[in-house]
């Protein structure tokens, strides 16, 4: 069944084929929680006939969502620890997180921000609010870079991203902006040419950061919304979940990082999923993804090698996490392990 619009409510889902009339009464209890919202192209990609699909996995809710753990945290990487003024995050000395927004066009049932998006959530940032937040911006020479983010910045008219990007244009310090959104996967007809021209309405260089964690999500459609975007001269990077289920094994990952490059996109991040509440049947030890990191090295270019990473809970910003492919056994001798798992002695003088 081909859905028109997008899926909002489990009986949206329900009739759309994507959940049973069994699973409705535990399904409706996960959505009193937590937003939900399936594009039709999203839709569309699911196999029905597949109970694991791993794009169901990512986007219809599961009654395992209501398992919360103790260790698990409303705001697991610290944002409300570093947001000097609301909508913005300064956590890095060179950049700070803007957060003009906080609907998605889709939500991602593993979300770290779960708790603030979504129709129940704190919503798109008023007027006086993004005047302070742009104050802010002017006031802090040191920052270098703006990422917009959200919630999914692109849900934004072409109208009010415009907006957004000209105030960023008198503001000389700042160089990059960076958007970070899902929606040349799970929407791509958004990304016209009124779209693209708003991201480059400030004239600063502008990249964006794309998420997908599965090959199948980089669609015809989705492929030709990237072609778009990188012709017009926004560069494209990628970031991605290690996510149980959807990529947790070396063909699927090499995959998927391949097709990023096919497309001009770079792999830049892979995260390891966050304590964000209901969502530990998505995380795997940290141990098996630097084992999966690892089989990378050995099976595709360098250039489809990202960057392992775990936010530190708390509010202390990222850490590479890969595994460490050298020893040192003193005296400027070290061990080093190749793609192989074999291990070589290398004297540095």
């Amino acid at each position: 069944m081909t859905a028109l619009r997008s899926l909002k409510t489990i009986a949206d889902l329900e009739e759309a084929g994507l959940v049973s009339a069994e699973q409705r009464p535990g399904l409706e209890a996960v959505a009193e929680h937590y937003a939900v919202a399936v594009t039709p192209a999203i839709a569309a990609l699911i196999d029905r006939n597949d109970e694991n699909d791993p794009i169901a996995r990512q986007f219809v809710p599961d009654a395992a969502e209501l398992l919360r753990l103790p260790e698990e945290r409303e705001d697991p990487i610290g944002d409300a620890a570093h947001s000097p003024v609301e909508g913005i995050v300064h956590r890095y000395p060179d950049r700070v997180l803007l957060k003009a927004v906080h609907v998605c066009p889709v939500y991602c049932r593993f979300c770290f921000r779960r708790e603030m998006v979504g129709p129940q959530g704190l919503g798109t940032l008023a007027s006086q609010a993004m005047d302070t937040a742009f104050a802010y911006i002017a006031a802090h020479p040191e920052i270098w870079e703006v990422i917009l983010t959200g919630g999914d910045p692109l849900v934004l008219s072409p109208r009010r991203l415009a907006a957004i990007m000209e105030r960023l244009a008198s503001i000389d310090h700042v160089k990059i902006v960076r958007f970070h959104t899902r929606v040349p996967v799970v929407e791509p007809e958004r990304v016209d040419a009124a779209l693209i021209d708003a991201l480059k309405a400030s004239s600063k260089t502008t990249y964006l950061a794309l998420h997908a964690n599965h090959p199948r999500e980089l669609t015809a459609s989705a492929k030709a919304a990237c072609a778009r975007l990188v012709d017009s001269g926004v560069v494209m990077v990628s970031q991605s979940v290690l996510l149980k289920g959807v990529n947790d094994d070396a063909e699927t990952l090499a995959s998927l990082m391949r097709t990023f490059v096919e497309n001009r996109i770079k792999p830049y991040y892979l995260h390891h999923p966050d304590l964000a509440p209901g969502t530990s049947h998505f995380r795997l030890s940290i141990e098996e993804g630097q084992a999966l990191v690892a089989a990378l090295r050995g099976r595709v270019s360098g250039l489809c090698q990202p960057t392992y990473i775990l936010d530190i809970p708390g509010g202390h910003g990222k850490a590479v996490i890969s595994a460490s492919t050298i020893e040192d056994n003193g005296g400027g001798c070290f061990s080093v392990t190749d793609f192989r798992g074999e291990g070589h002695d290398y004297v540095s003088k």
